[in-house]
């Protein structure tokens, strides 16, 4: 009866050391410095987390525009950066409890030019450490601009890129520059991108039958499997943005930072954005699989 008795209270400890371990592993604080571009990314990461069954808190310093410099100079004790986030400075934030998870980015117009990073990331790095001394840092990969853009982001100075593989290319190698520098891992948000754009079937193809010098509202070219957004109507004016991610974009970058981030399949996740077919999200969700971690 003791032994039975002892049997049972052991396997009672068991489970509850169980329940407990991975409670604390589907627990996750993350913590965003970046831009409208991790905004975009982390769109539908809280609804993946959900789903996933892990508890996701997001905290974010994100400035549209925002280079890592200028983050690190907003770093100070200024009025101005006080106010700088909606009222609130980085320290501040990132001093709330304990960050799991922080992670830091280029302004994608910057990103192919390692020399911008230099030495604002290290200085961002060691802050954090600083204020989060066992946080995971890492680098948020951004992504190139659409194919069919008017100009690519900066690569040596105020020299571009001539093409959006070769923004893909210089940006791709600035951020894993600086990562191996740092000693961090990166989230490889623009190298799912990139997968789909140069993929021969789903890639982006600019519809070169539309006549965009006559378009008339609500017309629109065919922006098939564009993951930006592109051509969109504002008050009967017809406006372009090949940099941000639309609703496929946003949600590819999701996938990609769940995968990341939780270590957890996305072949079978369920969310998706309803302006996403069934069939680009199968895609978005084979392609977020198959990016290198």
């Amino acid at each position: 009866m003791i032994l039975s008795r002892c049997r049972a209270l052991f396997l009672l400890v068991c489970v509850c050391l169980i329940s407990t371990a991975e409670a604390q592993t589907k627990k996750l604080r993350l913590f965003i410095i970046g831009n409208s571009f991790s905004g975009n990314a982390a769109t539908y990461l809280p609804q993946l987390a959900k789903e996933g069954g892990y508890e996701l808190e997001v905290g974010r310093a994100e400035l549209g525009g925002c280079s890592l410099e200028r983050h690190w100079r907003l770093a100070d004790t200024t009025e101005a950066a006080s106010k700088a986030y909606k009222g609130r400075s980085l320290k501040e934030m990132l001093s709330e409890g304990t960050w799991d998870v922080v992670t830091m980015q280029q302004y994608s117009l910057l990103s192919g030019d390692p020399d911008t990073y230099r030495p604002y990331a290290k200085k961002l790095y060691d802050l954090i450490k600083s204020l989060q001394p066992n946080a995971t840092i890492v680098l948020h990969q951004t992504w190139a601009y659409r194919t069919d853009a008017k100009a690519f982001g900066k690569i040596n100075g105020n020299e571009r890129a001539a093409t959006a593989q070769d923004m893909y290319n210089h940006a791709r190698a600035g951020y894993h520059t600086i990562a191996d520098e740092l000693k961090v891992r990166v989230i490889p948000t623009g190298d799912a991108f990139w997968i789909m754009n140069s993929d021969p079937v789903w890639a982006y193809k600019k519809d070169t039958a539309f006549d965009f010098e006559h378009a008339v509202a609500p017309a629109l070219p065919d922006q098939r499997n564009s993951l930006h957004v592109g051509y969109t109507w504002a008050k009967d004016k017809l406006r372009f943005d090949p940099n941000h991610a639309n609703a496929a974009g946003c949600y590819l970058g999701s996938l990609v930072w769940y995968r990341f981030l939780f270590q957890a399949p996305v072949e079978d996740v369920q969310f998706k954005p309803e302006e996403v077919s069934d069939e680009l999200a199968a895609k978005l969700k084979s392609v977020a699989a198959e990016v290198a971690l």
